[in-house]
This record gives structure tokens, sequence and C-alpha cells, in this order.
């Protein structure tokens, strides 16, 4: 419990950097904005004023303590599952696999939120013409305006980047946790399988 509150607060810190860059790379994305500067100009000159570098910040936050909650314990989950059945510790290339299947699960099960975060950070407009608000008014419009189907829009290039980004993640911690134990600077490490 103490590691999934810690993580959620981390993640929470990490939102009030992330969620303005991506309300910002988003909306340039879609040709909003020409230029990061009018881009920020832009946002920061809309009606809700500098609150608009932050809208969908709950939505995302909502997303990624989940998100959180199902890798790292499913993560930890399969390293100690692989390493029973082997005898001995999982592999830092094992253990990326373990950190990239997790990934993948997480990013699949949190797609409808995420589908959520863009639209709000968009500013994109239901078939009525209004803006979405909020977390769970913009789900429940998006199942009765488009089925709920339309919650996973994206799911395959979500999970496919999440799944080789947390292979790479994974593999260079996994790595990294392997070479300072080896060293000697964390003491001795003992096998609990």
């Amino acid at each position: 419990l103490q590691h999934s509150l810690a993580a959620s607060a981390g993640e929470v810190a990490a939102c009030l950097v992330r969620v303005p860059t991506a309300v910002v790379t988003q909306n340039m994305q879609v040709g909003q904005y020409g230029s990061f500067m009018e881009a920020v100009r832009g946002i920061a000159s809309s009606e809700a004023g500098s609150a608009s570098f932050y809208r969908g910040f709950w939505t995302t936050v909502a997303r990624e303590i989940p998100f959180s909650f199902i890798q790292f314990p499913l993560y930890e989950r399969l390293k100690k599952i692989w390493g029973s059945i082997q005898g001995h510790e999982t592999s830092p290339m094992q253990g990326a696999a373990c950190g990239s299947f997790a990934g993948a699960v997480a990013a699949a099960a949190t797609t409808p939120l995420d589908v959520v975060k863009t639209r709000l950070m968009l500013g994109a407009k239901n078939s009525k013409g209004e803006m979405y608000s909020g977390t769970l008014a913009t789900l429940n419009t998006i199942i009765k305006e488009e089925g709920a189907g339309a919650l996973f829009k994206g799911i395959g290039p979500r999970v496919g980047w999440i799944t080789i980004g947390g292979y790479v993640f994974f593999g260079a911690y996994e790595k990294s946790v392997s070479l300072l134990w080896a060293s000697g600077a964390w003491g001795q490490k003992k096998f609990n399988a």
C-alpha cells in the first residue's frame, strides 16, 4: 500500500508538468497552432486563461494512478512466478519482458481514460457542438453518442508504444539493478522465490 500511495503522489506531481506539455503538444499536432510560442500564447489567452494548460488534469491523474496500480504489481508478480518456475531470479531481459507485458495490460485497461483525457485536453466537442466537460460526463457522452467501442479508439498504437517503451524502461532498470547488486554497492542479494 505504501508503494501505491507513493506512486500516486509521484503521478500527481508529474502531471503538473506532463499535462501542460501534452495540452500544447496535442494542440500543435492537430494543427491548432503552428509554433510552440503561438500555442502557449493561444492557450493562455483562451477563455479559461492559464487554467487551459491544465485541461484534462484530473482525468490524466485518474488514468495514471490505475495504470501504475496495474503495471507495477503485475510486473512484480510476473517476475516472481517466472523466477519460481525456473528456480532462480529472472534475468534483466526476462524482467524487461514482464514489465513490457504488464505495461501492455495497464495500457489496454486505461485506454478509455486516455480517450477521455485527450478529448478534454483538445477541447473537443460532442455531437451537439458542446465542449466535453468532466471525466464521467465525457465517458457517458462518448458511450451514448458513439458506443462503448469508441472508448478504445487508438488502443493498438497506445498498447504498442507502451509495450516497446516498457521493455526498454524495465530492461534498463533491471540491468542497472543487476549491475548495482553485482558491484556489491547494495550488499549481497538473496533469491526469494
